[in-house]
């Protein structure tokens, strides 16, 4: 058992623990050894997983410019283009590891969607052009905008962009 240990513990350049060399153990011998035999084994022989290092994290900034929270839950309206609420929500593609971005803005009256947007990177520009083609399809709205605090939703710019169309 001890070289069936050592070859998959080779084979997976040593990063591979006592429970990921059990499964692939049992998976690929039909065999059902234990978690305990297994780590008394490696443990008898020294046989360590290497403890990979983590990669840097995104970069903790501040936001520019924080709204108060004035919608505080209540998620109705009594007329169109009161209350506006947006969001980004990602894709993964699961056969090519990439990723699509979706930006929408939805109208607490209806709970329609008032526009949406589809990009290939999460920036500045996806909320921009999904705020811009709500604006031109509701020319002279003036809605209560609501989302998270996101590093697009609390920039100067959109700041500047929700001053433009006196939204708050």
């Amino acid at each position: 058992m001890l070289e069936v240990i050592q070859t998959y513990y080779k084979h997976f350049n040593k990063k591979y623990g006592y429970r990921r060399i059990r499964d692939n153990i049992n998976k690929y011998t039909g065999k059902n050894h234990s978690e305990n035999y297994i780590y008394r084994l490696m443990r008898a022989y020294n046989l360590k997983s290497i403890i990979r290092r983590k990669r840097p994290g995104f970069l903790k900034t501040k936001p520019e410019q924080v709204g108060q929270n004035i919608l505080n839950r209540e998620f109705s309206a009594s007329n169109p283009n009161e209350k506006w609420l947006s969001d980004v929500t990602e894709f993964k593609y699961w056969y090519s590891g990439q990723k699509l971005y979706l930006c929408a803005i939805l109208d607490v009256y209806d709970k329609s969607v008032v526009s949406y947007h589809i990009h290939h990177r999460n920036d500045n520009h996806l909320v921009f052009t999904t705020f811009n083609k709500a604006v031109k399809k509701n020319p002279g709205a003036q809605p209560m905008f609501h989302s998270d605090r996101g590093f697009q939703y609390t920039s100067r710019s959109f700041k500047n962009l929700l001053d433009k169309h006196n939204m708050v």
